[in-house]
């Protein structure tokens, strides 16, 4: 009921529970619901088929989207850590995510006007 899966040793990730048996690794728990900010983003580029940082405003609200369903702004740091991956500011990430709940366009920023 835990939603975990079991890995092979040989699959073990710095994200999964490594189990022991006689001081010896037995076999890997994989959590479900342990996410990584950088496992999301590197989903959504893959998807975007681009890395944030080269994506369009709109590639950059849909990223943000994207990200948001997916759970990334829960995570501690996450606002900042996404705005640096993208190379904007905290303050045009939360005018994309207020955007994306109230289902408009976000306003440009100084620095996108540029």
């Amino acid at each position: 009921a835990l939603g975990a899966t079991v890995v092979d040793v040989d699959e073990v990730t710095d994200a999964d529970l490594t189990l022991y048996w006689d001081d010896e690794p037995a076999v890997g728990v994989r959590l479900a619901g342990i996410v990584s900010l950088e496992r999301l983003v590197a989903t959504v580029e893959g998807q975007l088929g681009s890395p944030l940082a080269d994506l369009d405003r709109a590639g950059k609200q849909h990223a943000i989207r994207m990200l948001d369903e997916r759970g990334a702004f829960r995570l501690r740091k996450s606002i900042e850590d996404i705005a640096e991956a993208m190379g904007v500011s905290r303050i045009t990430i939360y005018n994309y995510l207020n955007a994306t709940k109230a289902g408009t366009n976000a306003p440009h920023t100084a620095k996108e006007a540029r």
